[in-house]
């Protein structure tokens, strides 16, 4: 471990030991490389996304391997003998869950010569109005009267996809104080070849890559009043103003905070796990038993289903069961690197810059979790689970429940370095437009405006420190 006075000297060398910015940390704090507190794996290959958590019983662990078998496997077109997978589509985006969370990590924008844009969807509305509230409250948005609410570019044979998608990229230069220069892309999203004719004229467009996997049992543990607390504190913090997402759930029949999704649009696991068998895949289950086609889409309707004899729907409640209990013990990897005197200078970079406003670093969880070894851990996830208004730049115009167009849920840091081993790139933001870390930091605007200026001004040594402590997460 390096001596304090190393770590001093690279401070100072920073420009963070002075008088009036004295270094908040010199060592790590206690358990924080334990990201997922007792749940942590130490797993640091392709894999590392791919772990159980560590607390688990044998018993659990076999449960959480059915699961797994259910996110990986494809799902076939019915009819088929493989009656427990099948039912896929008519309409859908891809065969299996795994396809967009590569390795149960982050999905990427399609590449220019792409077939299907597979891990990244594009979700459809068009502007909300007084005689749609019902509807606006149940579903957070007004589809695509034609198209519905997202867009399938793929479909079972007889029934036509509903598009193309693809992204082009025009560049926007940002500068450093030092001069140096980083060419930023905007994404240009074209849909084309429409399969049921034209869009609504005021259709909103928003394109979101497949987010990781990891830690979302812990995320829906975290109590709602410490989620709240913090939008409550952040009142007093001069320009920022964390807000709840209020979405309907489900099974309750009711509105509740919102946790999962780019705008934090889903209540919990489960409801997330349904909406995207049904949109992702066209599959149905006991919470949504209907496939995803609008009364526009005739050929759709009329397909076979994978329906048991009965109506069962596609997914059994067992196996949504199974893919909960998977997905919500996906483990967190350890940190690295925690008493390096480079992320030890980062990490103090991160706090002065005043990113800590909304990458909340720490919780613990509830004593009530879903399950046992989820509840009272210590976690560090770098994320407030609020909504946060990031400005033009990152503004897809697309509002969901309390979300506004320009409103995006601050995404949990949490094993953000390890994305490049896990899904083979760096490409991070909802869109996928960030080719690395430091990109993504220059995209924030709005409330995170200050906070992107401060990093304007580090020179070449304190942003390689910034991002060796992004990178260590």
């Amino acid at each position: 471990m390096p001596s304090l006075p190393l770590r001093l000297s690279l401070l100072l060398a920073l420009g963070l030991a002075g008088c009036d910015e004295a270094p908040r940390f010199t060592q790590p704090e206690p358990g924080e490389a334990r990201s997922g507190g007792g749940t942590t794996v130490f797993k640091t290959d392709r894999n590392a996304f791919s772990m159980p958590s560590a607390n688990l019983s044998p018993t659990q662990r076999l449960d959480f391997s059915v699961g797994n078998s259910f996110f990986r496997s494809p799902w076939v077109i019915a009819p088929s003998t493989t009656t427990a997978r099948d039912g896929l589509g008519p309409l859908f985006n891809t065969n299996a869950c795994q396809n967009c969370h590569i390795r149960d990590g982050r999905g990427h924008p399609p590449a220019p010569d792409a077939k299907n844009a597979v891990s990244m969807l594009v979700r459809l509305s068009i502007p909300n109005e007084p005689t749609y509230a019902k509807l606006i409250e149940q579903t957070g948005i007004v589809p695509e009267p034609v198209y519905g609410g997202q867009l399938q570019d793929m479909a079972v044979p007889g029934v036509a996809p509903e598009g193309k998608v693809r992204v082009d990229y025009e560049a926007v230069p940002v500068r450093f104080k030092d001069g140096t220069e980083v060419q930023l892309r905007k994404p240009l999203l074209q849909i084309t070849q429409l399969g049921y004719g034209p869009m609504h004229p005021d259709t909103r467009f928003s394109a979101r890559i497949a987010p990781p996997m990891i830690g979302l049992g812990l995320l829906e543990a975290i109590p709602e009043e410490a989620i709240l607390a913090n939008a409550a504190a952040n009142k007093n913090d001069a320009g920022i103003n964390g807000r709840p997402n209020r979405v309907w759930d489900d099974a309750q029949q009711k509105t509740v905070l919102g946790r999962f999704g780019w705008k934090a649009g889903q209540p919990n696991l489960n409801q997330q796990n349904v909406h995207a068998f049904s949109g992702d895949m066209g599959l149905t289950t006991s919470l949504r038993p209907f496939d995803d086609c609008t009364p526009a889409q005739t050929d759709c309707l009329a397909a076979p289903n994978g329906n048991g004899p009965d109506g069962e729907p596609e997914v059994s409640d067992n196996i949504l069961r199974l893919v909960e209990f998977y997905t919500r013990n996906l483990a967190v990897p350890a940190r690295r690197d925690v008493d390096s005197p480079q992320v030890l200078a980062g990490k103090n970079l991160f706090y002065q810059a005043g990113c800590v406003s909304c990458h909340t670093p720490k919780f613990t969880t509830s004593a009530n979790a879903a399950e046992p070894e989820l509840a009272n851990q210590v976690i560090y996830p770098y994320s407030d689970l609020l909504l946060h208004n990031m400005g033009p730049g990152l503004a897809d115009n697309r509002t969901e429940f309390a979300a506004s167009g320009s409103d995006w849920r601050t995404p949990p840091l949490w094993g953000i370095g390890l994305t490049k081993t896990v899904s083979g790139h760096t490409q991070f933001l909802h869109d996928g437009r960030a080719r690395n870390l430091l990109e993504a930091v220059l995209w924030h605007g709005g409330e995170a405006e200050p906070a992107k200026q401060q990093v304007l001004q580090f020179n070449a040594e304190q942003r390689a420190a910034l991002l060796a402590f992004l990178n260590s997460l």
